[in-house]
């Protein structure tokens, strides 16, 4: 049976590897068999855990493993073939060996190879639950977002750059890509599509968002739920770490009280429905099994850790006798800042600076957009059949 898996980011320093490494110690304690993994090159998990960890799952408790994955190992296991290539090319063009081999690996790349890991412990089905300490916020959202450029890529420019490799070996003096570096590329833009699926499974997948009752903070993890829902990725729960409770925002700590409560009124209202799960400042740092245990126990309380937690209606398609509407929730995003465009069978959706292209069903080729609408947190694209749209007009 495939795993529950649970990702967990937020801004760096809010305590999301904690609220992970929790998360996972009370899933264990529940009798699910878990691993939680860390994918930030900032690896910290293990001190959270207090046990030495590897780059393959390593046991720490009954029913616990704990991974720190290793990015060189991942991209020498993924890119190695491409790495030489590009080196070689670089090198005949007259960069020194070390700056070379930097310049081979494109930036992020290494956080990418790293989330893979969910692929494997997705096909494997050796743990009952997968949690996730995810990347800071701006990291993970463009590595989920990278998975739909690969798509585009593999299906649009692949096949031509393959077939055209074996023309511009003969015009140009350079290295050109053999085909063990169209089959590696292949392979891996494919992983990273079959891994895309398992992350907008709702069924079993879901997005946490952790925070501080801090007004940045909070902004950015709105700014990240309408994302997260541009790329159709089901956020289940919020959580707000580090709360001053009433006994402790006494004296010196009473106007931080006061403004963590109006911060906490924001997110309450703005994250409705979503269950909004809290914790405590507590009286020392939240490290090893029973501060761990501590802080699960105050954030799911009775709920059930490794449950989804809210299905968020996602995107959907509905189609009826020549019309369709298409609805992209984008919650806290601002109608001006709302662009839309449809090419062929791409609906590309942007918002600000951040677009996502969404590929409609073959049977709508012949559809045209009708009209768009934003409200309720939602925009709402509808289409007609071309013929039915030149009978309207």
């Amino acid at each position: 049976m495939a795993p529950r898996i649970i990702l967990y980011t937020g801004k760096g320093g809010v305590g999301k590897t904690s609220v992970a490494a929790a998360t996972a110690r009370r899933c264990a304690a529940a009798g699910l068999r878990t691993v939680v993994l860390s994918t930030d090159p900032a690896h910290s998990l293990s001190d959270s855990l207090e046990s030495p960890l590897g780059a393959e799952p390593t046991a720490v408790s009954p029913n616990l493993f704990g991974q720190e994955v290793q990015a060189q190992e991942e991209m020498e296991r993924h890119w190695e073939g491409v790495q030489e290539w590009l080196g070689d090319l670089l090198t005949q063009r007259g960069m020194d060996a070390i700056s070379a081999e930097e310049l081979t690996v494109p930036p992020g790349m290494d956080e990418l190879f790293s989330l893979l890991w969910i692929k494997r412990h997705h096909q494997e089905a050796a743990f009952d639950c997968v949690i996730v300490d995810c990347a800071p916020t701006g990291e993970t959202l463009r590595l989920l977002s990278f998975p739909d450029v690969v798509t585009w890529w593999l299906e649009k420019v692949l096949p031509s750059q393959r077939r055209l490799a074996p023309f511009a070996r003969t015009l140009f003096d350079m290295p050109m890509p053999g085909d063990a570096v169209f089959e590696d590329v292949e392979r891996l833009a494919r992983n990273l599509v079959a891994m895309n699926g398992i992350l907008r499974d709702r069924s079993r997948t879901s997005i946490r968002l952790v925070m501080n009752p801090e007004r940045m903070v909070v902004k950015e993890a709105m700014r990240t739920f309408t994302y997260l829902n541009l790329y159709g990725y089901l956020t289940d729960a919020v959580v707000v770490n580090r709360v001053l409770s009433e006994s402790a925002g006494q004296g010196y700590f009473a106007d931080w009280r006061r403004t963590q409560q109006e911060h906490m009124d924001l997110v309450r209202s703005a994250f409705a429905p979503l269950p909004i799960l809290e914790a405590p400042f507590f009286e020392r740092e939240v490290a090893g099994p029973e501060m761990l245990d501590r802080l699960a126990a105050e954030v799911f309380d009775a709920r059930d850790a490794a449950g989804v937690l809210h299905q968020e209606l996602g995107q959907e398609l509905v189609t009826s006798n020549g019309h369709a509407t298409l609805r992209v929730p984008l919650p806290f995003a601002d109608r001006g800042e709302i662009d839309l465009k449809k090419i062929g069978l791409e609906v590309i959706v942007r918002v600000g600076a951040t677009k996502r292209t969404i590929i409609l069903p073959p049977a709508m080729s012949t559809y045209a957009t009708s009209g768009a609408k934003f409200e309720d947190g939602a925009l709402r694209i509808t289409f007609q059949k071309a013929a039915d749209a030149q009978r309207s007009d």
